[in-house]
């Protein structure tokens, strides 16, 4: 099995919205195989508390008029890590530390990694 692609059309709408809000470092993985409750992990990478907050609600905003609402939302009062659910699609919005900290690529070092530099550029 590999990511659906309405999860990748996800994707690629979450990955432009963290860009256009400064998000760094964006990683996407296939996490398809591995569980049942999601196709793709996007994590990315804020610089701050505000900056982190403000990534997950542009994804959140952008998503939403698109129509997939969120399912799911943690963390988002704190600012550190902020997890959102969209069904396929689980995006992963980390202050630096806690990234480096929690290394969700090594967690999921086995799932296979998915472009996103060409989803950026789409948008360009």
């Amino acid at each position: 099995m590999t990511a659906s692609d309405q999860a990748l059309e996800t994707l690629a709408l979450a990955a432009r919205a963290a860009d256009s809000k400064g998000g760094d470092d964006l990683v996407a993985l296939d996490v398809s195989r591995q569980i049942p409750f999601a196709d793709v992990f996007l994590i990315v990478t804020g610089n701050s508390e505000r900056n982190v907050i403000a990534i997950a609600d542009e994804i959140e905003d952008v998503l939403g008029r698109a129509g997939t609402p969120t399912k799911r939302r943690e963390g988002h009062q704190v600012g550190r890590w902020i997890l959102l659910d969209f069904g396929d699609l689980v995006v992963h919005v980390f202050h630096q530390e806690e990234r480096l900290y929690y290394g969700l690529e090594r967690l999921w070092a086995d799932c296979p990694a998915l472009p996103v530099a060409p989803l950026l550029a789409a948008s360009s």
